[in-house]
């Protein structure tokens, strides 16, 4: 390189770039809109360090599986983990690989009101359709000092295939049995009450922004930035709690993580802990060898979520998201090394 540098007379910074240029890739991802505004501050930074370009679609959880499952993508995003039915019917094996987690806030829109208190009883019976108005007996009895107008409760939730719907769909169902019973949980339901429905978080968001009286599900990222009023929410050991990453972080810590990471983060018993989190996950087939994918193709693709692992968390709490606590980035990286191509383990190294 040294002899090119001087025969062409520029600078060998000059042939470096040129270099590094030549051989940037491009990788395609889809799915989860909860990570997206720091999904694009990390790809943005990687671009920076490496010269590769991370295409994200940030189309729901949903979109992103189907779109890994078709393997049009190089990885997919989602903030619900797959079923084991799930796993089993997509096209080849498939890894989880947490990124980092925080909050489902309950985000309201109610004039005068920015302090509320919610419990798991009313937000199921809110959204099963039992509780209609805000001045509710049930919901004026936890909070005596606020001034609860007449008004109807509009219930805002995602109209797309959602990891967060699955957070929150989940708790629901371990603290309702009504619920459980009737409804379930999943990316997509069947809503069981009428409301408004918003295309991911930031589609809910601006509903609940616009809407007097909502009542609405996002991430706790998308209720900080849209400047949101959210609730706090009675935990399993009788406290309310407001969410933060403060509480998250408390609620993961007492969470015990399998080693494929698919576990939810919800109901947590510990004191001080918000009842409603999760990991936000990056899915990658566990064989990189498929189709006509090559071996650089794979190679850069587990780059990328090892950079996540490591370089790329210092980003996270700016943007109101917790950093993988230790334990969690052990198993994640315990995760990603079992990736092959070929059958061979550690391939990024080659």
């Amino acid at each position: 390189m040294k002899s090119i540098g001087r025969v062409l007379g520029i600078s060998l910074a000059v042939v470096a770039s040129f270099s590094v240029s030549l051989h940037a890739a491009e990788i395609l991802g889809a799915g989860a809109t909860f990570p997206y505004p720091l999904y694009s501050k990390m790809f943005d930074e990687y671009n920076k360090a490496t010269g590769n370009k991370v295409n994200y679609q940030s189309i729901g959880s949903g979109g992103g599986i189907r779109q890994l499952g078709s393997k049009t993508v190089d990885f997919g995003a989602s903030d619900d983990f797959l079923s084991d039915e799930e796993l089993k019917a997509q096209p080849a094996p498939m890894v989880h690989i947490p990124i980092v987690s925080g909050a489902v806030v309950l985000s309201f829109n109610i004039e005068g009101v920015k302090k509320l208190n919610l419990t798991p009883d009313i937000i199921a019976d809110i959204f099963l359709g039992k509780i209609q108005k805000w001045d509710d007996k049930r919901i004026v009895a936890i909070n005596k000092s606020v001034k609860l107008p007449g008004i109807d409760i509009v219930n805002i939730r995602r109209s797309d295939g959602s990891g967060t719907t699955g957070i929150f769909t989940h708790y629901l169902s371990e603290v309702s049995k009504e619920w459980k019973d009737k409804v379930g949980e999943g990316k997509s339901i069947s809503w069981p009450s009428n409301g408004l429905a918003g295309k991911g978080n930031a589609g809910v968001a601006g509903l609940i922004k616009a809407t007097p009286g909502a009542l609405g599900y996002v991430n706790s990222n998308y209720a900080i930035e849209n400047e949101l009023t959210y609730a706090a929410i009675k935990n399993a050991s009788g406290n309310f709690v407001l969410p933060s990453n403060a509480t998250v972080m408390k609620a993961e810590a007492e969470q015990r993580i399998p080693a494929d990471t698919r576990v939810m983060l919800t109901n947590t018993p510990e004191r001080f802990g918000y009842p409603i989190c999760g990991l936000t996950w990056v899915l990658i087939y566990k064989e990189q060898k498929y189709d006509s994918r090559t071996l650089d193709q794979a190679k850069e693709t587990v780059k990328l979520v090892n950079w996540m692992l490591t370089t790329g968390q210092q980003y996270a709490p700016e943007l109101h998201y917790v950093p993988l606590p230790p334990a969690i980035a052990k198993k994640a990286q315990a995760v990603l090394k079992t990736v092959t191509f070929g059958g061979k383990a550690n391939f990024s190294a080659l």
